[in-house]
């Protein structure tokens, strides 16, 4: 088990959290950031979440792709072909496609 895992969303700074429309059923876990449907929004409220869940036990980070790719991030797009917003947990690329709590969470459980 590693010290902390690591988890990356990877998107664009005015693009939308997910491809389905922000409403007010919350099918994505969060709450904080509704009704803004903004990625850096659903980010800030997933920080927040997972954070006071798992402490110490995860890192987070946003990468915006808006001023370039890093090299980790373009290497997965060329295998992997992934949909954005992008979810990393632990280096690897998940299939989620979007920012919805339980299923990042399901994905750092496998982790932990």
């Amino acid at each position: 088990m590693p010290d902390s895992v690591p988890i990356e969303i990877v998107g664009f700074e005015h693009a939308d959290c997910s491809p389905f429309p922000c409403n007010e059923e919350r099918t994505c876990g969060l709450v904080d950031c509704y009704p803004t449907g903004k990625l850096t929004a659903a980010f800030d409220n997933l920080k927040k979440v997972l954070m006071g869940e798992y402490g110490t036990k995860i890192s987070i980070k946003l990468t915006l792709l808006d001023n370039g790719t890093p090299p980790n991030v373009r290497a997965i797009i060329e295998t992997h072909h992934p949909a954005l917003p992008m979810v990393i947990v632990n280096g690897r690329v998940t299939p989620i496609g979007r920012i919805a709590l339980d299923r990042i969470k399901k994905e750092i459980e496998k982790v932990l």
